[in-house]
């Protein structure tokens, strides 16, 4: 029944075709691991070959143990295992970051590595209904606005995929139980030193216990309708930076920049002109990490003003210049993000 699901999930989003190459995360727990299994088991209905990526952080005193239980299981399964150890604590307090931030940074560009390396084209995460529900509580509290409701993506860039993405925490631990998988558990999940462990350990169960206990089929629910409409706003806004985009001979083939028609840009609802910032900064950098709500109404500000050639850095890499009918935002150094 549970891979049923799965493979429900994965044809749902088309996440998954003939001849894919996949590297699945893998850190042991009871989320990859029944990630893991499951497409082993359904390698016989979709022809695909996966491999594994597994980050060993040298945190806790038992991240050896979870890495022996992980190449122990892919060697029974023979499937290949790409191990990588690194002191996360140390790049966290290097970088000035937190140990998450510095884990998540970590994990993601060893995926990207070993997908490079095996010339995969999808890299499975195995994050569930329970992350999602978590993700859009926590961008609700932060005040992300209606595009924090999208939560967790099931696909992204057509390369990250979430199969786990519709099943919930408990069915995922009852599957690992009815497997056998004996999963390791992370114990400092709880911890409630983390918003995230927060939200999960304090403040869903509170919510179940006195106000909806199906709350996180709630905020799922939620998180597909933000997506549905988000998908809608950006092809309007793809549509609209097509019109007042200005393409020259100087720009053609120029990609650290990206030239807009002033005029047409005034007239356009100011909903629409924030997000057109936004996407001209993601096709420059991939990111709009840096860009805050108050840089936006700086830059429409400025645009409506348009009292002589003036320009906003809002951070050290972005640069947007409003004169002579024109606003060129332009990157200033290499992607961030």
């Amino acid at each position: 029944m549970f891979e049923n699901k799965v493979l429900n999930t994965i044809k749902k989003y088309n996440m998954i075709s003939e001849q894919d190459k996949i590297v699945v995360a893998v850190s042991g727990g009871p989320d990859s691991m029944a990630l893991l299994n499951t497409l082993i088991n359904l390698k016989v209905k979709i022809n695909f070959n996966l491999c594994v990526a597994h980050v060993n952080h040298m945190i806790r005193k038992v991240a050896d143990e979870e890495t022996e239980y992980v190449k122990e299981f892919c060697h029974k399964h023979g499937i290949e295992c790409y191990v990588k150890k690194i002191d996360v604590l140390s790049i966290a307090n290097i970088e000035k970051i937190s140990t998450e931030e510095a884990g998540r940074n970590v994990r993601y560009a060893f995926f990207e590595e070993i997908f490079s390396k095996v010339k995969a084209n999808k890299i499975a995460i195995a994050h569930n209904a329970n992350d999602n529900a978590e993700t859009v509580l926590m961008n609700v509290i932060r005040g992300t606005g209606t595009l924090g409701l999208k939560g967790i993506e099931p696909v992204r860039k057509n390369k990250y995929i979430r199969p786990l993405i519709e099943m919930e925490r408990q069915d995922i631990e009852q599957y690992c139980e009815d497997c056998n998988l004996n999963p390791k558990f992370d114990e400092s999940n709880k911890e409630n030193v983390y918003t995230r462990n927060k939200i999960r350990n304090i403040l869903i169960p509170f919510i179940k216990r006195e106000f909806n206990p199906n709350i996180v089929e709630g905020l799922n629910r939620l998180s597909n309708l933000a997506t549905q409409e988000n998908r809608y706003i950006e092809k309007i806004v793809e549509k609209n930076l097509g019109e007042i985009a200005i393409s020259t001979n100087e720009n053609e083939n120029d990609n650290s920049k990206i030239i807009l028609d002033l005029k047409k840009f005034n007239v356009l609802d100011e909903f629409i002109k924030g997000k057109i910032i936004l996407l001209c900064v993601s096709k420059l950098f991939e990111s709009t990490k840096g860009v805050e709500k108050k840089h936006i109404e700086d830059v429409i500000r400025l645009c409506n003003n348009n009292i002589g050639n003036k320009y906003l850095t809002p951070n050290k890499h972005l640069k947007i210049f409003v004169g002579k009918g024109r606003i060129i935002i332009s990157r200033l150094q290499e992607k961030w993000g």
